[in-house]
């Protein structure tokens, strides 16, 4: 969730001519802070979860799934329970509360756990916990027909062939959007969404036009031309550019902010120890973030169509490019005409364009993309002692405009408010964001990883927090390197998104990820004064540097760096060093998450051995091995190990195909309905169906074979027994084992059960008999099923299982 201020928003030629305002005292305020914070060392490793729901509303009598708009009054109704919680709640657990926050549709609900997340791996084992539990408050504050769903894309978001809101009397006629498809109504209704998206189309000087490539199935027409597009409407003067050439043949079209920002994804923000730590992170992280979208890809469909891509990235950046022609290379640059400066390469919503780290393993050439920066702000930083690397950063984000200005906070002291900064920061929605400590001292630098789509089981959203944030650790441990040119992590991020990446594409990576040369040599000697924690709280030994005001692990690891001159982006490449091209290569998802041996070398006529330069050649460790290394050099009980276990099993049976992503599950379950014609038409009567039925699966009253991990549905339902405890959960679970049951010996009639004994454990099923017999499945807890008992008990649990990682 970006900048939400109170007050009165500018329209958009107010908001355009304080544009320099804003960026100037953007910047003072950023230095500001900097010469507060910029030695602030020996934070504790923290992190926590953004998750993020649609609300749906099911009408069994017109068996319709709608999106329910009643997003303020059900945050209404959370803040009460919160507050009362808070005042109920004793020994000062009040932080521990779960959050729920307001998203840019008035069909979402966003929320964070109450206190972030430690790094251990005991912490690390109450995340899915408390997301069961954050889901489960939201669904006691629901009305009964309606259910939250962390569901990435609505399919029939925008459809003019029915209802796809709870009020089925909006239309599409908003002056903010001036959308086709969507009614402003759609948009939440605090003053800042709405004057974003008028403001994101007045300064483009058309609506945002996104074309998904459709799927093409047997009777799909050929060429498609979408028969829904209002194309004769005349309301509002951008109504005619659909048929001058912004809806394409053969695409899906959406002309909306809505179709991105209403979109669900799942985000994770760590805080590192040091500013050093955060840039090293921040570095490592970037090209994983293709690899991680690929594998969380769960968005086939959109507006009431199957699409050709699996993963809502395209979507969500068109819906906010904001760029006029000139920006985009479309018209030759005027000066400063309507406000266009310079080229823009991307939308203000997309990858990222440079490394961070000051470290000597970035060579200058892995930035290879085009950078445009803010020379004036650059200059500036730099001035105030920045180092360029990180200047040319800021620069690069402060050649956007702010789009929405509140007339209260045009004038603010820079040396104690962030708002200018944060409007422009907060504006710049790429793959990794590089967070600055709020004003304070509470909090850290911190690193936010933005790619993931929020996936239907808090098994799955789990699995990939706790992955990403083990892998962290692995990173720093064991001094990992993953730098590639950013240009072949672009190549990566539109390959990501492809239908079936996973099976489907290869992607770049860097072949050698250990640091064992001798170029390397400086940032291994700094690193032998402290090396990193293995538990990721804090440095093993040396603890008294930190509190002098000293280096802190990792920050001294990731200190050296290519000389670079001031006001330069990138210095030589060092003679030594071999090229760019000779470290990178092509690998399947599967190669890179769990691993890729070298082939023998094949022996020619002589007897002598051969080997290819082909992608064949290149082994890889494999993400998962990596953590699993790390994790076998950490005391860990027998629980909490195959609790980790089972998240790197599902990542890495996603990888290999064993069980599919979410996206390729809903694109068979759209497709093997009844009521599908072949047409890539995703109906009424398909929607509901599988949102019904995405909604059994999470609560583990259905099973999804080749989707989720066998035993998922039976562990889903005695956590619920063990966690909402009382008869009626009990009951619920035991009615919905036995219809799992019933479908299960339907299936062996029909001659679908594979009727195997003695079958070794799944990762799951065993991590489920390891909890059980540690703690007791099906230990009711003795509180009532209300959203106010249920939020004290979710900040008791966490505070337990804090407690218990902290050790006696």
């Amino acid at each position: 969730m970006g900048l939400l201020s109170l007050g009165t928003p500018l329209d958009w030629p107010e908001t355009q001519a304080l544009a320099s305002h804003v960026r100037k005292h953007g910047i003072e305020q950023l230095l500001s802070l900097w010469y507060k914070v910029r030695d602030r060392r020996g934070d504790r490793v923290l992190w926590g979860d953004e998750l993020e729901y649609i609300v749906v509303c099911f009408d069994e009598e017109t068996k319709n799934a709608t999106l329910s708009l009643r997003q303020g009054e059900i945050l209404k109704v959370l803040a009460e329970s919160h507050a009362d919680s808070c005042e109920k709640i004793q020994d000062g657990l009040e932080d521990q509360i779960p959050t729920f926050h307001p998203e840019y549709g008035r069909y979402m609900l966003e929320s964070t756990p109450g206190a972030p997340y430690g790094a251990s791996p005991k912490e690390l084992s109450a995340v899915e916990r408390n997301m069961r539990m954050r889901r489960r408050i939201a669904r006691r504050h629901l009305k009964p027909n309606e259910v939250p769903l962390t569901l990435t894309s609505f399919p029939r978001l925008g459809v003019t062939d029915g209802v796809f809101l709870d009020d089925p009397t909006l239309v599409p006629n908003g002056k903010a959007s001036q959308s086709l498809f969507l009614p402003d109504d759609i948009i939440n209704q605090h003053a800042r969404f709405p004057t974003l998206t008028a403001n994101i189309r007045k300064r483009k000087g058309s609506k945002v036009a996104i074309n998904l490539p459709i799927f093409v199935d047997e009777k799909t027409p050929q060429p498609f031309i979408d028969p829904t597009i209002p194309w004769d409407r005349n309301l509002f003067p951008g109504d005619s550019e659909a048929k001058e050439g912004a809806a394409k043949p053969d695409h899906i079209y959406m002309d909306s902010m809505g179709f991105g920002m209403g979109c669900c994804c799942l985000q994770v923000t760590f805080q590192a120890c040091s500013i050093h730590e955060a840039r090293a992170i921040y570095d490592q992280l970037v090209p994983v973030t293709p690899i991680i979208l690929a594998l969380t890809a769960a968005s086939p469909a959109y507006r009431g169509y199957l699409a050709d891509v699996d993963a809502r990235w395209s979507v969500i950046s068109g819906a906010v490019d904001d760029r006029t022609p000139e920006e985009r290379g479309l018209k030759p640059l005027e000066g400063n005409k309507n406000g266009t400066r310079m080229r823009m390469n991307k939308s203000r919503y997309d990858s990222v364009d440079s490394y961070l780290s000051l470290e000597s393993a970035n060579r200058p050439e892995y930035s290879d993309n085009p950078f445009p920066v803010d020379e004036g702000v650059r200059a500036r930083l730099e001035e105030a002692g920045m180092d360029p690397v990180l200047s040319s950063h800021f620069a690069h984000l402060f050649i956007r405009d702010p789009l929405v200005i509140f007339s209260e906070m045009v004038d603010q002291d820079d040396s104690s408010s962030m708002d200018h900064f944060e409007n422009i920061q907060s504006t710049n929605w790429q793959t990794m964001r590089f967070k600055p400590p709020p004003l304070g001292d509470k909090i850290g630098w911190r690193v936010e990883v933005r790619s993931m789509e929020v996936q239907v089981t808090d098994f799955e959203n789990a699995a990939f927090s706790v992955f990403v944030v083990l892998l962290t650790r692995a990173i720093l441990s064991f001094r990992l390197n993953f730098y590639m040119p950013i240009s072949k992590v672009d190549v990566n991020m539109l390959r990501a998104q492809k239908r079936d990446a996973v099976g489907q594409e290869k992607f770049y990576f860097r072949k050698d990820v250990y640091r064992t040369r001798e170029r390397h040599s400086a940032a291994r000697s700094a690193a032998h004064s402290r090396e990193p924690s293995v538990n990721g709280n804090g440095p093993t030994s040396g603890g008294s540097a930190a509190a002098a005001g000293g280096s802190n692990g990792p920050a001294r690891f990731f200190e050296g760096r290519y000389p670079t001159p001031s006001g330069s982006r990138a210095a030589s490449p060092a003679p030594w060093l071999p090229p760019v091209e000779e470290e990178y290569d092509e690998f399947t998802i599967n190669e890179l998450i769990n691993g890729k041996s070298a082939p023998a070398d094949d022996a020619n006529e002589d007897g002598a051995s051969s080997s290819s330069s082909s992608s064949s050649s290149s082994s890889f460790p494999g993400l998962v091995p990596l953590v699993s290394s790390y994790l076998d050099a950490l005391d860990i009980d027998v629980s909490t190990r195959a609790e980790m276990d089972a998240y790197l099993s599902l990542v890495s049976a996603r990888a290999n195909g064993t069980l599919v992503t979410a996206a390729t599950w809903i694109r068979r379950y759209i497709r093997s309905h009844p009521a599908y014609k072949g047409d890539s038409v995703v109906n009424q009567e398909i929607n509901y169906d599988l949102c019904k039925t995405l909604d059994r699966v999470e609560r583990g009253e259905e099973e999804a074979p080749g989707f989720l991990p066998e035993g998922y549905a039976e562990r889903r339902r005695k956590q619920e027994v063990k966690e909402a405890g009382g008869a009626a959960a009990a009951k619920a679970a035991a009615a919905a084992a036995a219809a799992a049951e019933a479908k299960k010996d339907l299936a062996t009639a029909n001659g679908d059960g594979d009727g195997e004994e003695g079958k070794p454990l799944s990762p799951l099923t065993a991590a489920a008999a390891a909890t059980s017999n540690a703690a007791g499945v099906g230990a009711g807890v003795g509180v009532k099923d209300d959203g106010r008992d249920l939020m004290l008990q979710a900040a008791h649990a966490d505070a337990q299982a804090k407690k218990q990682a902290d050790g006696p």
